[in-house]
């Protein structure tokens, strides 16, 4: 795996605080503020190109619902057994989706990345891979909802190694991570790549309630390298989104052989426990002020996890820096 001498600064969909998800801006933003990697979630167009977006439906994240030539695109569908309505990248072509423009996708918590909106095309993997290989940063894709791809004969696998591959990134130490909450698909990747692999955990669920126990972890590194978590699954919280003991995850993963990266770290209130948040409960902008997140990445730090996702790297990249320098001075 890649090395480490410390635990990694991952640009959740790049600096997805300051710049709309999943646009080369965004990445472009994390690599300055010191990401070490920057994570695309991938999906397919109709000609089986992967682009980066969030999800394969695209109304929140794009302006396609202001393009009345695209009006009768509009579908509903079930995606792993949710359904969906709206406009969704394998109806479209490359060329086509190049047409459309990112937006902010919750603007009424992050007001500022609005500004952004229409300024940006959608990205494919290979664009986000050189601009990775360019800085020297790594990648870390999400292959999104991969059994339904395969379903309808546009299966991620393949294309994401050839991909990687044309930009040299095959082995095993190069600065890659793979992700995927499917088991099935990471298994199958395993067969075919030396490159490490993440089996990602929600923080519910009675099957991933399974990955995390003991023998679920000696399982999963069978075919993994690492484990994505959420972090209710390092430090659970309680009533009223108060923290709880952490739990043993970290040291029973690290126990065999597996690394932990957590998600995600965000700075705003109303995505922080409730022990790191800051300010007047009852004032107008309380949700969207920033929160101690320096506290809450200081604290998972000191739990020992490998890697943090964090919506802005630039700050976890600070707590990192200052960490080193107490250390050094110890």
């Amino acid at each position: 795996m890649p090395h480490q001498p410390e635990p990694l600064v991952i640009g959740h969909r790049g600096a997805s605080a300051l710049r709309p998800e999943h646009t080369m801006p965004s990445y472009e933003t994390a690599i300055a503020l010191g990401a070490d990697y920057i994570e695309p979630d991938l999906v397919s167009t109709r000609d089986h190109v992967l682009v980066a977006r969030h999800e394969n439906e695209i109304s929140g994240t794009t302006d396609v619902a202001d393009h009345p030539e695209f009006a009768a695109r509009r579908t509903t569908k079930t995606i792993d057994g949710v359904t969906v309505t709206g406009w969704f990248t394998e109806d479209f072509t490359l060329a086509e989706l190049r047409t459309l423009r990112a937006t902010e996708r919750i603007p009424d918590l992050r007001p500022g990345n609005a500004a952004f909106d229409g300024l940006a095309p959608i990205p494919t993997f290979d664009e986000v891979v050189e601009l990775a290989v360019r800085h020297g940063v790594g990648v870390y894709p999400e292959t999104k909802h991969p059994s339904y791809f395969d379903s309808i004969g546009l299966s991620l696998e393949e294309p994401l190694l050839d991909v990687l591959g044309r930009h040299g990134r095959r082995d095993r130490h190069d600065p890659v991570f793979i992700q995927s909450f499917e088991a099935a698909n990471l298994r199958e990747l395993r067969e075919t790549t030396r490159l490490p692999l993440i089996q990602l955990i929600g923080g519910s669920g009675a099957a991933y309630d399974r990955m995390v126990t003991p023998a679920g972890l000696e399982e999963i590194a069978t075919y993994a390298d690492g484990i994505g978590v959420a972090t209710s699954r390092v430090v659970p919280t309680g009533s009223g989104g108060r923290l709880l003991a952490p739990t043993t995850l970290v040291r029973d993963a690290h126990r065999v052989g597996l690394d932990v990266h957590v998600w995600t770290v965000r700075d705003e209130n109303a995505q922080l426990p409730a022990d790191f948040r800051r300010g007047d409960p009852d004032g107008p902008a309380y949700a969207r002020a920033t929160g101690d997140v320096m506290g809450w990445l200081a604290m998972l730090y000191d739990l020992g996890v490998d890697g943090v996702f964090a919506d802005n790297p630039g700050t976890a990249r600070a707590v990192l820096a200052g960490r080193s320098r107490r250390i050094a001075a110890s």
